[in-house]
């Protein structure tokens, strides 16, 4: 499969199939990536590494790790897919075949975070629905769900609650909207009214993709640029509200000792194939080179801004609680759906500020989503144009793959599915499989293709030569600091804590286990495939699948004697590929 002769642009040969489209203009793409790479993580994920990993000084390894791995990968990516106007698999299948398991490792990431992420706009949605009733739900112990522990938060101190007290917020976490058991050993039945609200998302999501390039287009225009209305509007209310300043005090004042911890390296995630997607649909001369570093600044940015927003309202329901900011701060789910919730409902006309908030929550994760979704199915396309690219099939591709994810996204609307959700979170698109890949690409860019020979690549198309600095990246600092952050990540490993303490049991980690095998072993896989149906031996095949697909084919001459020439996709210039693997 790897040795398939594929089409440097794209374009169909066939009257017959559909064309495979581009922007209509530079907009869509920079709104299309940024809806990409901003998401969630952005609000709930970076500003608590950023407390928890010491404040201002969280800055210096994050900007390294920004530098060194983050910008030289997004551009090599983006250009990737710009320059052979191909999906994640087949740029990859085309540009080295032998690392052809790149690109089907990150589109199995890809089918995995669609399962699971969208649950979290699932349980948005229901939140934003909530949001309209006269007082909210969750800010008050009169409701059907809560217990006798539950004990209002409407100022007063609550230091004073005994240990065995409960919040509203939490039991409307727990009891309304997720039902949760007290295992991950009772799935329980579908909760019917999460289910609906993940079928709602669905349809958007189905909607969004449905043509294509023309349909995302469009619709990122809206679901990219909202959130950061939303954005400036609950930044504008929360510095002007009491103990806000406190909140951005402990959100960025430095703690030295904190630096230790190597989680602080996970801020900045790519490798999903997502992004070589979205630049395979640019015209052939785009700067995808400044390109890169405008929305790698803005994604930055985005997360920097939002630490402001989030802890100015935590500073504010610190101090009418009378605790310490450290007892309210948490990261992901539970930022969204308790913490602020809780602020939210101790403010004026709470509806209102409630609605802002879990708008903008399910537009981060809408754009995420459905631009997930469009470079999977492209992806899936480009391998079999003649079949997808014909009248409807992209479509019915389409709803199969949407419905196959709602199915075994019902497992996570049940009182059990939190768990399930954990799991899928931890194991599927974990920080070390995002490092394997990394480390991978840039062996592949940096050694296999080279990087010089890359960056003329990029020079073809947009004019001039990258910084050297990118091609030192290639080769050496981006697998060296990669490699550094997956010994560290192994040497602080710690067994899954799932939700209220309960620890995952042996075949839940097994189930995780081979979610994150389930890609990452593809990489060898693909790679051993191709050498078994490769002719020649063992040294020819290597030479063979080190090369750029289009020039894969040899005769009989070349294979008696173990020499070929292949010329460079920028200069044309012959090389012997044997010599330059030595």
């Amino acid at each position: 499969m790897c040795s398939r002769v594929l089409r440097v642009r794209g374009q169909a040969e066939d009257s017959g199939l559909q064309d495979r489209g581009q922007w209509a203009s530079k907009a869509e793409f920079l709104l299309a990536v940024a809806g990409q790479i901003i998401g969630l993580g952005n609000v709930w994920r970076f500003p608590y590494l950023c407390y928890k990993n010491g404040g201002g000084v969280f800055f210096v390894p994050y900007m390294l790790f920004l530098v060194v791995c983050g910008i030289p990968l997004f551009l090599l990516e983006t250009a990737l897919g710009q320059y052979t106007s191909l999906g994640g698999v087949s740029a990859w299948m085309k540009i080295c075949p032998l690392f052809a398991g790149l690109g089907f490792a990150s589109q199995m990431m890809i089918l995995h975070s669609c399962v699971y992420y969208i649950v979290i706009l699932a349980w948005a949605f229901f939140y934003l629905c909530s949001s309209f009733q006269m007082r909210l739900p969750w800010s008050h112990c009169n409701n059907t769900w809560n217990t006798d522990s539950c004990r209002g938060f409407d100022r007063h101190n609550m230091s004073d609650l005994s240990e065995n007290a409960t919040s509203p917020v939490i039991e409307f976490w727990e009891h309304e909207v997720l039902g949760l058991s007290a295992s991950v050993d009772r799935l329980g039945s579908v909760n019917w009214r999460l289910a609906l609200c993940l079928l709602l998302v669905w349809t958007v999501c189905y909607f969004c993709v449905w043509k294509g390039v023309k349909s995302t287009g469009k619709a990122v225009y809206v679901t990219a640029t909202f959130p950061y209305v939303m954005l400036l509007v609950l930044l504008v209310r929360g510095v002007s509200l009491p103990g806000a300043v406190d909140g951005i005090v402990y959100y960025l004042k430095p703690n030295h000792t904190r630096l230790t911890d190597p989680q602080i390296f996970f801020s900045h995630g790519i490798c999903l194939g997502s992004l070589t997607a979205l630049g395979s649909y640019n015209k052939f001369n785009n700067d995808c080179y400044k390109d890169c570093f405008r929305l790698c600044l803005l994604n930055s940015s985005t997360s920097f801004i939002a630490g402001f927003a989030i802890f100015s309202m935590l500073g504010f329901m610190a101090q009418e609680q009378g605790v310490d900011i450290a007892d309210v701060v948490e990261s992901g789910p539970g930022l969204a759906f308790i913490a602020y919730p809780r602020a939210v409902s101790m403010m004026p006309l709470p509806q209102l500020w409630a609605v802002c908030f879990f708008l903008m929550i399910l537009m981060l994760g809408l754009d995420t989503q459905f631009v997930s979704l469009e470079a999977l199915i492209m992806s899936v396309s480009d391998l079999y144009p003649t079949l997808i690219r014909r009248r409807h099939w992209r479509e019915i591709l389409l709803l199969l793959v949407c419905s196959v994810c709602f199915l075994i996204g019902l497992l996570m609307v049940t009182p059990g599915g939190l768990y399930v959700f954990q799991i899928y979170d931890h194991f599927s698109c974990s920080g070390a499989s995002l490092l394997l890949l990394s480390v991978c690409q840039s062996v592949a860019i940096g050694w296999i293709y080279g990087a010089d020979r890359f960056s003329n690549n990029i020079k073809a198309m947009i004019g001039y030569q990258p910084l050297c600095i990118f091609s030192l990246c290639w080769r050496y600092l981006t697998p060296a600091v990669c490699i550094g952050t997956f010994g560290f990540s192994l040497m602080f490993w710690s067994p899954l804590t799932l939700a209220n303490g309960v620890t995952a049991p042996r075949w839940a980690r097994a189930m995780g286990w081979m979610l994150t095998l389930s890609s990452v072993s593809l990489l060898p896989l693909c790679a051993i495939y191709s050498l078994m149906n490769t002719p020649g031996t063992l040294q020819q095949r290597l030479c063979l699948l080190c090369r750029p697909a289009q020039d894969s084919t040899l005769t009989d001459e070349h294979l008696y004697t173990g020499t070929h020439l292949t010329f460079d996709l920028g200069t044309k210039k012959p090389k012997d590929p044997v010599k330059d693997m030595v």
